[in-house]
């Protein structure tokens, strides 16, 4: 149980369960409350299945492919980056008010399926989780103990971010439509930076910049 505590904190480092609660607020609003439950269940649980494949097999799989780690961070700091900017132009919403038009448009909500990307991955599962829980297998070895101390710690932050998610709802409700709007573009800004970020990184660690 000894890796369970350093695994914990840097999980909860990399995930960020409280910096990402407010870009899924932004990218559900306007959703009935039963859409976004779903959203978070379904982002929660795919995001543990990713980790828990990647903990198991990801050295071996992007090995077979050829793909290197940097190479996967690179290809995820381009997906946030471009979810980034339709947060900055308020793309969502432009869509979002054409929908209202129609009644069944509006209650589709299946097309503003946000649960595998971004939320899933890049941002619950990303390339920095990735990599972590990779490097924290990795130096489990054969121990099951410690193996099952590295997948707790995921698991907790994981639930920590799925509490969140559920509660930041009418959280961001309260504040109104301005300063959610207001929000949303500042974090767009954010995601930007943190999305050109890792494409620097991989880069970097690609060319020994």
């Amino acid at each position: 149980m000894d890796a369970f505590l350093p695994a914990l904190v840097t999980f909860f480092v990399i995930i960020d369960p409280i910096g990402i609660a407010p870009v899924f607020a932004t990218l559900t609003e306007g959703a009935s409350r039963a859409h976004r439950i779903r959203m978070a269940v379904r982002a929660t649980v795919l995001a543990a299945l990713i980790l828990t494949g990647f903990a198991y097999g990801g050295a071996y799989l992007l090995g077979a492919m050829g793909i290197s780690l940097d190479a996967f961070r690179g290809a995820g700091g381009v997906l946030l980056f471009l979810i980034a900017m339709d947060m900055i132009f308020e793309k969502r919403s432009e869509r979002r008010e054409k929908r209202t038009s129609d009644f069944q448009e509006k209650h589709h909500e299946a097309a503003s399926d946000i649960s595998v990307f971004p939320m899933a991955i890049p941002l619950m599962a990303g390339p920095g989780a990735i990599a972590t829980i990779m490097l924290y297998m990795k130096q489990a070895g054969g121990d099951a103990q410690s193996q099952m101390a590295v997948l707790g710690a995921a698991g907790a932050v994981l639930l920590l971010c799925l509490t969140v998610l559920l509660l930041v709802g009418p959280i961001m409700r309260l504040v109104g439509d301005t300063v959610a709007q207001t929000i949303g573009r500042i974090l767009g800004v954010i995601l930007a930076a943190l999305a050109v970020q890792l494409i620097f990184d991989a880069i970097g660690n690609t060319f020994g910049v």
